[in-house]
């Protein structure tokens, strides 16, 4: 059974919800959203702590709360929504195969696409931890689901390794459970996790934080029963004698979060190296024309917040795709990553005569004080912030005034202050 719509969104998460709500604004009716689960709200239903929708909605709510307020808007726009419904790939001429317990296996048509997939957790097999397979390893969010969601506690004495915002999030709950967190080990020299949240859920507990730091070793035959935890150099590497033995029946991976891009293989997507998600330009347009990305299928977000904005601008952009008949291809230049920049979303921005800013949000390489973050156009400078500090694990943002991009390439580079 072949069906045509206007636009398919692909996720029903806070992005998918965002793309979904902003484009039928911008005047497309025809919409339909595709999210496995039997449930929108995506991750955030199962984030039951605060801290979301302070950008958004200028107040403090809890992950399911800030999802609620989003399935509502698209339900008072008569959006409609398909839950358990799996998206099993992409043509690049935009054919969705899709399969549902109610409506079977059918290819559905569109005009545009957004994809809104998320990101997925990195597991152990792709962490290379020496030692034996015995229960007790979880990723964080997949304990996350079994406290919050199923209240089972995975364990009592817990080791976390890795510092992202999962892993400390789920330090603070499991010692509210009345679990002992004993360490959380980072590889890094740095924390991978926002400053507020090593300060709520680590420092207000008394949970130490290894930074330098891996687990070497995992002891156990059915059960976990300890591991090993060593400083590293500088290259990662494990320095002798260094190792300490924590006993323990949990150890919980937080260890960094990948965009799911499986379906924008399947489109012929171009992706980004960096990320792991789409190559996209300044309309968050990918490769394949007519393919929009968003949230964080197109790069880790730290605040869902951030995530809502991107998307929709992916929802506005694509719903101008339709409605106009497609974009122009136009003038592009690239967006390169110049000294101490990791990324940047886009990788490609267009010239024109608007007087519209252009938004551009990367992340840094390594920590940084007292610098500013320089931008030029063909080599001519077009914005310089100066910067108190700057971490990898918070993603920056910065405007320009699309009149001053010039034809060559736009460089985004960290520089020292001049005195």
């Amino acid at each position: 059974m072949d069906e045509r719509v206007s636009l398919a969104i692909i996720g029903g998460g806070p992005a998918g919800l965002a793309a979904a709500a902003a484009a039928r604004e911008r005047g497309v009716e025809d919409i339909v959203v595709f999210e496995r689960d039997t449930r929108l709200g995506g991750i955030l239903n199962q984030c039951i702590h605060n801290g979301f929708g302070l950008h958004t909605f200028k107040e403090e709510l809890t992950g399911p709360e800030y999802a609620g307020r989003y399935i509502e808007k698209v339900r008072q726009l008569g959006i409609c929504c398909e839950t358990g419904s799996m998206a099993l790939s992409i043509s690049p001429d935009r054919e969705i195969t899709v399969v549902s317990r109610e409506k079977g296996l059918r290819v559905v048509r569109a005009d545009a696409i957004v994809l809104a997939m998320g990101c997925r957790e990195r597991p152990r097999g792709a962490l290379n931890i020496p030692g034996t397979r015995p229960q007790g390893i979880y990723t964080a969010g997949t304990a996350q689901k079994l406290v919050n969601c199923m209240g089972i506690i995975p364990g009592r004495e817990v080791v976390i390794l890795g510092s992202g915002d999962i892993g400390l999030i789920m330090a603070r709950r499991m010692t509210l459970e009345g679990a002992h967190v004993q360490v959380v080990a980072e590889l890094m020299p740095y924390s991978g996790g926002l400053k507020r949240n090593i300060v709520q859920c680590l420092d207000d507990f008394g949970i130490p934080l290894k930074l330098s730091h891996t687990v070497v070793d995992i002891r156990g035959r059915r059960r976990l029963e300890g591991v090993t935890i060593a400083q590293v150099d500088r290259t990662g590497a494990p320095i002798p004698g260094t190792g300490i033995d924590y006993p323990c029946d949990t150890l919980l991976l937080s260890c960094g979060l990948i965009p799911e891009n499986e379906l924008s293989l399947t489109a012929g997507v171009a992706l980004n190296g960096a990320t792991n998600g789409p190559l996209v330009d300044d309309r968050l347009q990918t490769s394949v024309p007519g393919i929009f990305a968003c949230g964080n299928a197109l790069h880790v977000h730290d605040l869902v917040d951030f995530v809502s904005e991107e998307a929709g601008r992916a929802g506005t952009h694509a719903a101008e795709y339709i409605l106009n008949g497609g974009h122009g291809a136009g003038p592009c230049v690239r967006v390169m990553p110049g000294e101490g920049i990791r990324y940047t979303v886009p990788t490609t921005v267009h010239l024109g005569d608007g007087d519209d800013q252009v938004r551009l949000r990367f992340r840094v390489r390594d920590v940084y004080k007292g610098r500013a973050i320089r931008v030029t156009s063909g080599g001519e400078a077009v914005l310089l912030k100066k910067r108190r500090i700057m971490v990898p694990s918070e993603m920056e943002d910065v405007a320009i005034d699309r009149r001053r991009i010039v034809d060559g390439d736009l460089r985004v580079e960290i520089v020292e202050v001049e005195p």
